[in-house]
C-alpha cells in the first residue's frame, strides 16, 4: 500500500492532558508504519455534551502512514488504552484520550465500525482550529471544501483558545 497522508484528532480531558496528548503523539512517532508525523498547537475548549466535564486540550496531526483505515483505527484504540482509556467506548465521557480519524488520503469510507472523513469533522471548531493551523487548504474528501472555508461557515460557537504553559491548571 502506497503512503496515505492522514490526519487525526486527539483530545483529552482527564489527568495531565498535555502528557497524554503528548504521550499519544510520541507512540505514533515510534510506529515504523508511520512517518513526517507533524502536530498542531494544543488548544483548550469546552466539553460540548450534556452535563457537566472538566475542559478538553485538544489537537490535530498528520502524518505519512501505508497502515490501511482499519488497521489505523486499531492502532489508535491501542493507543487510547495505552494511556489510560477504557476498552468500553462510551459517548460523551470524560476520558484520557480520545483519537479520531478525521481524513484518509482521498478515501471515503463508511462501514458501522469507522467513518472517513469523520462525520462531525465540519461541525466542530475544536478539530477545525487545529486543524486549519496544519492544513489550511487541504480540501476534505466528498465536502470538496478546504478546511479553513469549514472553520468561517462553522456553526459551532464556542471558544477554542491555544493552549500555553501559563494556562496549566
Amino acid at each position: 500500500m502506497k503512503p496515505e497522508l492522514v490526519y487525526l484528532s486527539l483530545g483529552s480531558n482527564l489527568g495531565d492532558r498535555e502528557a497524554n496528548l503528548a504521550g499519544a503523539i510520541t507512540i505514533f512517532g515510534t510506529d515504523d508504519h508511520i512517518s513526517a508525523i507533524k502536530s498542531a498547537s494544543f488548544y483548550e475548549s469546552p466539553f460540548l455534551g450534556e452535563g457537566e466535564q472538566p475542559e478538553y486540550l485538544n489537537t490535530v496531526i498528520e502524518f505519512s502512514t501505508d497502515f490501511s483505515p482499519f488497521d489505523l483505527f486499531e492502532r489508535t484504540c491501542k493507543i487510547e488504552q495505552m494511556m489510560g482509556r477504557s476498552e468500553e467506548r462510551k459517548k460523551n465521557t470524560a476520558r484520557s484520550l480520545d483519537i479520531d480519524i478525521l481524513c484518509f488520503g482521498d478515501s471515503i469510507l463508511e462501514t458501522e465500525k469507522l467513518t472517513i472523513p469523520h462525520p462531525r469533522l465540519a461541525f466542530r471548531k475544536f478539530v477545525l482550529v487545529p486543524f486549519v493551523e496544519l492544513a489550511p487548504d487541504f480540501d476534505v474528501p466528498g465536502i470538496n471544501l478546504s478546511v479553513s472555508t469549514l472553520l468561517h461557515v462553522c456553526s459551532d460557537s464556542s471558544v477554542v483558545s491555544k493552549h500555553s504553559l501559563e494556562s496549566r491548571a
